[in-house]
């Protein structure tokens, strides 16, 4: 068997160092807003190179309150991909916001700079471009849009950590940056978690407001808020992990070049890796007309694969509303009849990759 992902894979090879940073925790019997968390968003911050970072409850937080803090609301709209999935949508819904889907650029798969402007209007007052599969949107062109229309930027990073465009870390390009640490994620912890990092003090200021209830100090709260904390195990266990990021993306960077050499000239669609920027390869996926033929044919291999993801946003029935329909993003709506994720995590072998690509090219 060769599985999708395989967490206990990197677990055993960190397990003394978790265990060690668990038993910190423990031994202090502080969990919520403590050193661990306070030490975590210094080191990440510092990590990508960027003053501010605030530890919260999930990616999907992150995002919320990112609009939030950014004075995003109701009546407002904030444009963004729709291949992502649902959660980029659903955190711009939470902040009382519209979404606004526009289509992608068909080698990146992600938000198409050309087509943005045509959907800017009067309530425009973002711009999410989401850094899918952990390759980095094109965000020149999206940060030049974002000036000339006075627009607010927000980086969707929760697949992204460690990926560069033009040598900056994805997260930091915006006026804001938003990371889950899920546990597949490439940074992920063992729960749900996520963060926002800023330049701006201000944005971290009121960020730091809304994860908890609006307090201030004592029980006196300025503003409404909510509770979106990263907690302290959490926190500790992304300590350890972040020291071994680099390391690796570094590894899955190498498993994706295996993949695009073996898969050389078969039928499967490769991923393409812009000039810009290094793809640090959260997800490994392909493109094929015949998906479920070879989903089927690799299952019966014994590989785990997965979709991601099967319907663009703007056609679920959550989100029909908003008035989208089929045709409005075409190359979103192909691509996820064709998108296939195959095995990719840094302990993955050399010869599970040949075997997986044998079954691939076996058609």
């Amino acid at each position: 068997m060769i599985p999708f992902n395989d967490l206990t894979a990197q677990y055993r090879a960190i397990q003394e160092e978790v265990q060690e940073a668990l038993g910190k925790v423990f031994r202090r019997g502080w969990f919520i807003l403590g050193e661990e968390g306070a030490a975590f968003e210094e080191e990440f911050a510092s990590y990508l190179g960027v003053p501010h970072a605030v530890g919260v409850g999930s990616g999907t937080e992150a995002l919320h309150l990112a609009l939030r803090a950014l004075g995003i609301g109701p009546g407002d709209e904030v444009i963004t991909a729709p291949n992502a999935g649902v959660p980029t949508a659903a955190a711009i819904a939470a902040a009382g916001a519209r979404p606004v889907f526009v289509d992608i650029h068909p080698e990146s798969h992600n938000l198409d700079p050309a087509l943005v402007e045509a959907a800017i209007n009067p309530r425009t007052r973002a711009l999410l471009p989401v850094h899918l599969y952990g390759q980095a949107a094109d965000m020149d062109p999206i940060l030049a849009l974002a000036r000339r229309h006075g627009l607010r930027v927000i980086e969707d990073a929760c697949q992204g950590h460690g990926a560069t465009y033009r040598g900056r870390k994805v997260g930091t390009l915006g006026d804001a940056g938003c990371f889950s640490f899920y546990p597949t994620k490439n940074l992920g912890c063992y729960g749900d978690g996520g963060a926002v990092v800023t330049p701006d003090p201000e944005v971290a200021a009121r960020l730091r407001l809304l994860r908890n209830y609006g307090k201030e100090e004592g029980y006196r709260h300025s503003i409404r808020g909510f509770n979106s904390r990263l907690d302290e195990v959490q926190a500790a266990i992304l300590r350890v992990k972040l020291r071994h990021l680099d390391a690796w993306n570094r590894a899955r960077r190498e498993r994706a070049a295996s993949y695009r050499e073996l898969l050389a000239g078969g039928s499967v669609e490769t991923p393409a890796e812009m000039p810009y920027g290094e793809h640090v390869y959260h997800l490994y996926v392909v493109r094929t007309p015949r998906r479920a033929q070879l989903q089927e044919r690799l299952a019966a291999a014994g590989v785990g694969t997965m979709v991601h993801y099967p319907i663009a946003t703007h056609l679920q029935e959550a989100y029909r509303d908003l008035g989208q329909g089929p045709g409005s993003c075409p190359i979103s709506e192909a691509y996820a009849g064709q998108v296939l994720s195959l095995p990719m995590y840094a302990e993955l072998s050399e010869e599970a990759i040949r075997r997986v690509c044998e079954v691939v090219l076996s058609d």
